[in-house]
């Protein structure tokens, strides 16, 4: 059963523009092992985190921090949540998460599916 869908675009550009003139953003947006992406990477996590978020009703309770998109060689990115997001998810019986995120043109997108 579908749970949630989210989806979000971002102009990379602009994106970028915004952590360079707010320098704490990144590290409010991004864990540790996401901060040193390249920008069209940042950019579409970024757009993954919006898509999650939306896919689960866009709670304002939940922590950028608390979730974690990861690359996986050769298969789609995986979704890693804890604290906050994960706590929102157990609550609408999310049990999986389909994810494909997309940069090209200088856009970043995501779209997601929560999976009960």
């Amino acid at each position: 059963m579908i749970i949630g869908v989210g989806i979000d675009v971002v102009d990379v550009e602009r994106f970028m523009a915004t952590l360079e003139r707010t320098p704490r953003l990144r590290e409010k947006l991004f864990t540790e092992a996401e901060r040193d992406l390249p920008a069209s990477s940042l950019a579409a996590r970024f757009a993954a985190k919006e898509a999650i978020a939306k896919a689960l009703g866009a709670p304002g309770t939940m922590h950028w921090h608390d979730a974690t998109v990861h690359r996986t060689v050769g298969g789609p990115p995986q979704v890693e949540l804890r604290g906050t997001v994960l706590a929102r998810a157990d609550e609408l019986g999310v049990k999986a998460w389909h994810l494909s995120i997309s940069h090209d043109a200088g856009i970043s997108s995501a779209m997601v599916v929560a999976e009960g």
